[in-house]
């Protein structure tokens, strides 16, 4: 029998960890509500890169990785991938269907924080929906702007940015709501 090590991050984690056995063992970044309902293990916090998760892995006897984590922790992604080739078992990754552009769409790529501070100076009241990173650039807000950013819990913004803690997923009615009382007009 397989030794599952679950890395989680994604809504579908949490319905995959609830049917685990005791011998398995799911893996939470720490951000967020823990789970207090589960039969397996639950480990929270980070391994120290992929040598530490590796080395995890050998002292719990893992012989498979699960990487549910989510479509923007790309950095544990990586590490999860090298982990399990340092240890030498297999790492499934679980991924979400990306989004599609549709008629109507007005979608702007950029390559990092610099070109999307430059692309949002056209807009007033943008929502991030990014994770904690927008937190860093507080201090970056131009004038004639208010940030709204949508994180997994509450942290303190600023005169400029209201933070809202709230895990997904959302529902259309709900977002539309948000959307028109902040007056949205771009979303990241």
């Amino acid at each position: 029998m397989k030794r599952i090590l679950l890395l989680g991050g994604i809504t579908e984690t949490l319905a995959i960890a609830r049917r685990l056995g005791p011998e398995h063992i799911y893996s939470l970044a720490g951000v967020g509500r823990v789970p207090s309902d589960l039969t397996c293990q639950l480990k929270v916090g980070g391994y120290g890169g992929a040598e530490g998760m590796a080395q995890y892995m050998g002292e719990q006897g893992v012989d498979l990785l699960l990487d549910a984590t989510h479509p923007y922790a790309a950095q544990i992604s990586h590490n999860a991938a090298r982990a399990a080739k340092l240890a030498g078992i297999p790492c499934w990754a679980l991924r979400r269907t990306a989004w599609q552009a549709g008629p109507g769409d007005d979608w702007r790529e950029v390559a990092d924080w610099s070109e999307l501070a430059t692309a949002l100076l056209p807009f007033k009241r943008p929502l991030f929906t990014l994770g904690r990173e927008p937190l860093q650039h507080l201090h970056e807000i131009p004038p004639h702007q208010f940030w709204t950013l949508r994180a997994l819990d509450d942290c303190p913004g600023n005169e400029r940015c209201e933070v809202i803690g709230a895990r997904g997923p959302f529902m259309l009615e709900d977002e539309r709501q948000l959307f028109e009382q902040r007056r949205i007009d771009v979303l990241i």
